[in-house]
């Protein structure tokens, strides 16, 4: 059915407008339901009732059904009008109505019922409706654009194939082309869908990691508090016990003053009695008198002077034994810290670290942080031994006639002129040197320097490593050794087992951190830098004692002579 006629039969011929909620009355006819219904409002009473549309009456006012069929077809076609009407191409022969195709040979567009009575011949190529069929053909010869020049990337005619600036080009149809640029098209789609998921899985890493470190943060806060708070109730504590030792003194000093002023309170009513007894005897004028009563006056004035003698000692009654507070005071903080050590003792806050790199393709790489936090009930028994730089010293037995060792016995250095060494089983061939500690369980840390310039290692090592002269004796290049390397300022490589590995850092400073966690089979190195960075960790089964080992060359990756050295911190 044409548009037009279409249009007639789902026009209502009271409003002239296409059906809205289309009824119909027992003589066949439909119309609006709001236009039949005032229609009807005005023709009141019996026999009064008529069709607008055949005049048949009724006698009572007519049931109004509505028509479902007749109104989805309304709706359809009202649509299908919308959408056309919205694209703004009209018929070019009936302007009322929309476009359906557009023929590019008679460049004019068609509504259906002008496409009906339209050529069928192969010249009159028929598409969707366009608004300018100028940019369908060429602009050179004005035939329709058929075909695609691979070389130059332009839609062009047959002519210009032939005769035009593009013969003798690749050449293909619109449609193979046209193919072609879809599958291109749904490839980088692939790919960008791809980078997507990869970017949501980023970000759902990183999100992991944020909630992760709040209910981190969290615990450690909570846990901060608590340590907190027990601290002011054992500094509470210890000022209440220490207000005791000192009340305690206070007491113990004021009573033996008490009983020393209850002593002297005597002996001053016994020598007021003595006073008056010899003020009487000087007042008495018989000499027999006199000298009768001398000698036990004279014992009794001497066991005056005795008494008189121990009265130097209350001086020393009255002082308080600062020492004793000042103990409990330094005892009581000591335990103190103590305490707060065996609840959180960090093993190594730099053993594990955000590591959060964003690549040339936007694809993110994140590395969990990770802080070993002791529970609040650990007990020093179980604290894990950590070595310090200051454990550790070298072992001159150990080190070669190509090495200095200095006198402290912390700094390794290649030597210029080859020392006279004693012949030892233990002495290495190569400039190396290791500790004279070894470790065989606990955790331990230390630093090290070493020189900006030349060639270094440092690493750890079994005490059963060859000493003789050939390269499986060299730290790194047997398996009962493990070493990073520092060449210059620009590179460093790990060694075990005669495999070598190059870090892409760039080395930024010239101090090392190595940790070392025997249990775990864990030996890390950091870079001390701004901040601390995690340069590479090794994980093994350690079955023997482990030693520190320091490695130092005279040339550096250019062949050039640099002499090294590596230091260990204090």
């Amino acid at each position: 059915m044409a548009s037009a006629d279409l249009r007639d039969e789902l026009t209502c011929s009271i409003c002239l407008n296409i059906y809205t909620d289309p009824v119909t009355l027992t003589c066949g006819h439909s119309f609006c339901r709001i236009c039949i219904g005032n229609m009807l409002d005005t023709q009141e009473g019996p026999g009064m009732y008529t069709c607008p549309e055949c005049r048949e009456r009724f006698g009572n006012c007519p049931e109004l059904k509505r028509n479902l069929r007749l109104c989805n077809i309304a709706k359809h076609f009202s649509s299908n009008e919308e959408t056309m009407r919205k694209a703004g191409i009209s018929c070019t022969y009936c302007a009322d109505f929309p476009a359906v195709k557009t023929c590019l040979h008679c460049e004019a567009s068609l509504c259906e019922s002008h496409l009906k009575g339209h050529s069928q011949s192969a010249e009159h190529v028929l598409t969707e409706p366009i608004s300018s069929i100028r940019n369908r053909k060429c602009f050179t010869h004005k035939e329709i654009l058929k075909y695609y020049c691979s070389e130059d990337a332009v839609c062009i005619c047959a002519s210009c194939g032939l005769i035009g600036e593009h013969r003798g080009h690749m050449v293909e149809t619109l449609t193979e082309a046209s193919d072609k640029k879809r599958q291109e098209m749904r490839n980088i789609l692939e790919r960008l869908t791809s980078k997507r998921e990869e970017a949501g899985k980023s970000i759902q890493s990183l999100q992991e990691l944020r909630r992760d470190l709040e209910e981190k943060s969290a615990v450690v806060t909570k846990k901060v508090s608590i340590t907190i708070r027990d601290i002011k109730e054992q500094l509470e504590a210890l000022n209440m016990s220490i207000l005791g030792v000192i009340s305690q003194q206070k007491e113990q000093v004021s009573l033996r003053v008490s009983d020393r002023i209850r002593q002297l309170e005597i002996k001053k009513e016994k020598l007021s009695r003595k006073m008056g007894q010899v003020e009487e005897l000087c007042n008495m004028t018989d000499p027999l008198t006199v000298l009768q009563g001398r000698e036990s006056d004279s014992a009794d004035y001497c066991d005056t002077v005795e008494e008189e003698d121990k009265e130097n000692d209350i001086h020393s009654e009255r002082d308080m034994d600062m020492d004793l507070i000042l103990e409990t005071l330094n005892t009581g903080l000591a335990d103190i810290v103590a305490g707060v050590k065996r609840r959180y003792n960090v093993l190594d806050a730099t053993d594990k670290s955000v590591d959060v790199k964003v690549d040339s393709d936007m694809s993110l790489d994140v590395k969990p942080v990770s802080h070993k936090l002791l529970d609040v009930n650990t007990t020093s028994e179980s604290l894990p031994d950590v070595s310090t730089a200051s454990d550790i010293i070298l072992d001159i037995n150990t080190a070669s006639n190509n090495v200095d060792i200095s006198c402290d016995l912390k700094t390794v250095s290649w030597a210029a002129t080859r020392s006279n060494r004693p012949y030892l089983p233990e002495r290495f061939y190569f400039p190396q040197v290791l500790s004279s500690q070894s470790f065989s369980s606990g955790q331990h840390c230390w630093e090290v320097e070493g020189s900006e310039s030349g060639r270094w290692l440092v690493g750890m090592t079994y005490p059963s490593i060859d000493r003789n002269k050939h390269l499986q004796s060299a730290i790194g290049d047997n398996n009962k050794s493990w070493g990073l390397e520092r060449v210059d300022n620009h590179q460093y490589s790990v060694r075990h087992d005669s495999k070598e590995i190059h870090l892409h850092f760039k080395p930024s400073c010239q101090k090392i951190r190595i940790h070392l966690n025997y249990k775990s089979g864990r030996l890390s190195f950091y870079e001390l830098c701004e901040p601390i960075r995690h340069l590479h960790t090794f994980t093994a089964t350690f079955t023997e004692p482990l030693h520190v080992a320091f490695w130092v060359f005279v040339h550096d990756s250019l062949g050039e002579q640099r002499s090294s050295w590596v230091r260990i911190l204090n």
